[in-house]
């Protein structure tokens, strides 16, 4: 028992170890995080940039084929995860034998799928082309609205299909973000955003007034064939100087 007790009145009188202080991760400076955020082009810059797009293309064009709105509205509706070029094969034949809503219904989903066959999805396409043809006549007298939401209300309508028809067929000044002009935006930037209606927005407040018709197609056609996702050709960008993006490699 004196034996225990001796051993405990050891243990109580030694000093106590001193705990190991934990580790804490560093704090990065305030001004270092400041440094790194990328900040959009100046409006002096974004106005240069339309401006040299304007002078190398002054009348850009959507690379769609379609005759009048309504076969636009069902190219880019079939466009969705496919190629223009895709498309323009399946649509040439398909657009020649039903230009309007009551033909392409006369001709049926059978037939309608048959003529898009090549395009990915095309099952399910081919019924919201039927569907949106019956829509387009019970709710509009066969005539596509010039209305954003009436056009997603259609069939296989989302916000940039209906951009995209509100741009190119009725001349307003809409910007139908894809995946193109979403990556574009964001490194040079003009707009940056996670989300494509966060660009749209973005974009809505910086392109000045004389560019805003054309827009999208500049930047759609820029990311499409320059400012390419796996290797942008910034030996061939008319806008090398002007941009910051860290994957420039002039």
């Amino acid at each position: 028992m004196a034996a225990l007790k001796s051993a405990a009145a050891r243990k109580n009188s030694a000093p106590a170890r001193s705990a190991s202080p934990k580790k804490t991760p560093a704090v990065k400076p305030a001004a270092k995080k400041a440094g790194r955020a990328r900040k959009v082009a100046s409006p002096a810059a974004i106005y240069e940039i339309f401006s040299r797009f304007q002078k190398a293309n002054p009348e850009p064009k959507g690379e769609l084929e379609y005759v009048n709105p309504f076969t636009l509205l069902v190219a880019v509706v079939l466009s969705a995860q496919a190629t223009d070029v895709g498309v323009n094969k399946a649509t040439r034949a398909l657009f020649a034998a039903a230009d309007t809503p009551q033909k392409m219904l006369a001709l049926g989903e059978d037939r309608v799928r048959d003529h898009i066959k090549t395009i990915g999805l095309f099952r399910a396409k081919a019924r919201n082309v039927i569907t949106l043809c019956e829509q387009l006549i019970r709710d509009h007298g066969g005539q596509v609205p010039q209305d954003r939401e009436a056009l997603e209300k259609l069939a296989g309508v989302g916000r940039k299909t209906a951009n995209v028809v509100l741009n190119m067929a009725f001349g307003h000044e809409t910007i139908a973000v894809d995946t193109h002009l979403f990556r574009v935006s964001n490194r040079i930037p003009l707009a940056i955003g996670k989300t494509p209606l966060a660009i749209e927005l973005g974009l809505e407040k910086v392109i000045p007034a004389p560019f805003r018709l054309h827009a999208h197609h500049w930047l759609i056609l820029h990311g499409r064939y320059v400012c390419k996702a796996r290797k942008p050709a910034c030996e061939n960008c008319v806008i090398a100087d002007l941009c910051t993006s860290p994957e420039k490699t002039v």
